[in-house]
């Protein structure tokens, strides 16, 4: 596949034990290109992309197509088809907070975009981290709201990237007793659980 050429400026590494992590630093060109996009064949086309990119970082790994109906991504498309990464020493792929998984998932959409003409969701996964962040994420919803309502003091969580808030905002959302809002701008945004009479007054 020639759509697209991948450069490795600085190799990634995964650290031991999270310490001494070091994320990829990649350039990716894409190559001018006439072929249109086929809507029987957008899988396999995006599954394509996602190899081709691997490899130029060099990572050898299997790419598994799922559909969880209970993730929601970042850019609020319900049921995205996911690519889940898995193989040997991925740590690197995820990134700080996500970063670097962020960054592939992007580069994955725009050039799938740009080749398809297709609005397909997607949403890139290494070795179900997002999955398993999503329900982390859902029991820490679940019981600051339960300290908020106990204490009847709004809560601070720590900065998120909008995947993550969104997830946060959805499992509170219909709890009648307490207030989710987003606050501060780039990284430091994060969200804010409050007793809803405060914002009643």
């Amino acid at each position: 596949m020639d759509e697209i050429e991948v450069t490795v400026i600085k190799e990634g590494r995964s650290g031991i034990l999270g310490l001494g992590a070091e994320d990829a630093l990649i350039s990716v060109k894409l190559l001018v290109q006439d072929s249109q996009g086929n809507e029987n064949e957008e899988l396999k086309a995006a599954r394509s992309i996602l190899d081709t990119l691997l490899k130029g970082i060099g990572v050898t790994a299997n790419i598994e197509i799922q559909t969880p109906e209970s993730l929601v991504d970042e850019d609020g498309e319900d049921n995205p088809v996911v690519f889940n990464v898995t193989g040997e020493d991925l740590g690197g792929l995820i990134g700080r907070r996500g970063q670097t998984l962020d960054a592939l998932q992007y580069l994955l959409r725009l050039i799938f975009a740009r080749q398809t003409k297709s609005k397909m969701p997607i949403m890139v996964d290494i070795e179900s981290y997002k999955q398993r962040r999503f329900e982390d994420l859902k029991t820490l919803a679940l019981n600051v709201a339960e300290q908020v309502k106990a204490k009847h003091a709004s809560v601070r969580l720590e900065p998120m990237p909008a995947f993550e808030r969104r997830i946060v905002h959805m499992t509170l959302a219909n709890d009648p007793d307490v207030a989710t809002e987003s606050i501060g701008e780039g990284e430091a945004r994060k969200i804010v659980v409050s007793p809803k009479y405060k914002n009643s007054r």
